[in-house]
């Protein structure tokens, strides 16, 4: 399946039926009166987060979203039928966002949280409803309202507990296989990845779910490479995890490029827990993981964990501080229920 976190939509309520001019004829009964009933309610425009979807790819395809009209009143005090409503089914982690792409309408990050986007319109008053004692057989009627329309964005922020973050080729994609059942492409040149990836992690009896997206490169929050549009993704996450490929000569310039990146992006990302981890040590020597584990510590300030997602080596530790600093998110969130692990697991 494609990925997809962005699309723009057309939405539309639909009309009110309309009021009908009608009277009462019936044998004996010679001037029976007003009795045209009242139009039905439009249809409105819904949307509701429903499970077992991640991507948006959906309305690529349909961009149009249509209510229909109520039916209008009839004879006999009928009123008409009201219209169904119109839903709009979207993943967990959807933001709907006005045409200005900034105003946030609605953040749909639980399961059967439904937003009504577009009310339909308010059925006609038929002719009965202006008898009076001056007026016996009135003719009026009024129209139904019209329904509502907008073009609106949707972006997709998936909703993870964790999240990876590196320059291309850095290894985050080999530590997400090995660590869940997730399936990212993994080969030795940068730009590996193109869409961001979930995995479910399991460790100590406890899952949390892992978000790995493109890696960075100087200049992103300017637009150059992919890791800016995905950048998004990591937002919701508790923790980031920062992975340094040891194989390169300075790796602290690389921390250094990955943290003024995000610092341009927003500062709200930039300020999360993050853990600092040297990757690809099997392929150092002693001497070179002591040296390089040093200049990073120097440049970030942190502990540096020294981890091999290829051999597994320093992998569990960094996962028990990873699934503690989620706990103590969840705990924060008290009461706001978590996206199942289950419905996460895999890429998207």
């Amino acid at each position: 399946m494609k990925f997809l976190d962005e699309a723009k939509i057309y939405i539309r309520s639909g009309d009110g039926g309309n009021g009908c001019v009608s009277f009462r004829r019936e044998k004996f009964i010679q001037f029976g009166g007003p009795d045209g009933g009242n139009g039905g309610r439009g249809g409105s425009v819904i949307a509701r987060c429903i499970p077992g979807l991640n991507t948006l790819i959906d309305f690529r395809y349909q961009q149009h979203f249509k209510a229909k009209k109520g039916r209008g009143g009839s004879g006999s005090n009928r009123t008409g039928e009201s219209a169904d409503d119109t839903f709009i089914d979207l993943p967990v982690g959807t933001e709907i966002l006005e045409e200005d792409r900034e105003t946030v309408i609605a953040d749909l990050t639980q399961v059967g949280q439904e937003v009504v986007l577009a009310t339909g319109g308010k059925g006609g008053v038929g002719n009965q409803a202006f008898k009076s004692s001056t007026n016996q057989a009135p003719r009026q009627f009024t129209p139904g309202e019209e329904g509502q329309e907008s073009w609106l964005w949707l972006r997709l922020k998936l909703m993870s507990d964790a999240g990876l973050l590196g320059l291309p080729n850095a290894g985050k994609s080999t530590f997400l296989a090995v660590v869940s059942r997730a399936k990212p492409k993994i080969a030795d040149y940068p730009f590996t990845t193109l869409a961001p990836q979930l995995g479910v992690v399991g460790i100590d009896g406890q899952e949390f779910v892992l978000a790995d997206i493109p890696g960075l490169i100087e200049g992103a929050h300017e637009g150059v490479g992919l890791g800016l549009k995905f950048l998004g993704h990591v937002e919701r996450a508790g923790v980031l995890l920062h992975l340094i490929d040891g194989t390169q000569d300075d790796v602290a310039g690389a921390y250094k490029t990955i943290r003024k990146e995000l610092k341009e992006y927003s500062k709200e990302l930039a300020a999360k827990e993050e853990i600092v981890a040297l990757n690809k040590i099997d392929a150092l020597s002693d001497e070179e993981r002591k040296a390089k584990a040093a200049a990073l510590k120097k440049a970030s300030k942190k502990k540096i964990w020294q981890i091999s997602g290829a051999t597994g080596e320093g992998v569990q530790p960094v996962l028990r501080e990873m699934l503690k600093a989620v706990e103590e998110k969840r705990k924060i969130e008290d009461g706001h229920p978590e996206r199942s692990a289950s419905e996460a697991e895999g890429s998207v």
